[in-house]
């Protein structure tokens, strides 16, 4: 579901950024806001048969959820790390759009390290488009 583009700046801020600090355990990169989701690297070998539009309106869930953990004793959201039988989902969400990571396994300090790594890129841009 590509409604618009994303800046191409942005993107490749994004997939350097996964790949640096994922390396080969990464297995795909997806951006999504409210109205957009586009995957924006998938592993070759990887069959591309993922649900982005019902994956993205369970992440979007997200925008919502953040609220139910604020002022709490746990601090603010940073991430949500889901486990799966083969690989491991990073989602990162900063105001009114995010990002999905897909990997392999790794120590959570790379997991930490990943998940700082997003949101510090998604609070420096803005919702980026090429109209």
């Amino acid at each position: 579901m590509k409604s618009e583009s994303l800046e191409r700046a942005f993107e490749e801020e994004l997939r350097s950024a996964c790949r640096t600090t994922v390396g080969d355990e990464l297995r795909s990169i997806t951006y999504f806001t409210e109205d957009l989701v586009e995957q924006l690297y998938l592993r070759s070998g990887l069959e591309q048969t993922a649900d982005l539009v019902g994956f993205a309106d369970h992440e979007r869930l997200g925008f919502r959820s953040q609220s139910a953990y604020r002022n709490t004793q746990l601090g603010e959201y940073g991430a949500t790390i889901r486990m799966f039988e083969n690989g491991y989902l990073t989602r990162v969400i900063r105001g009114d759009h995010g990002v999905w990571v897909t990997t392999d396994d790794l120590s959570m300090e790379r997991f930490e390290e990943l998940s700082s790594t997003l949101a510090t890129i998604l609070d420096d841009n803005d919702v980026p488009r090429v109209e």
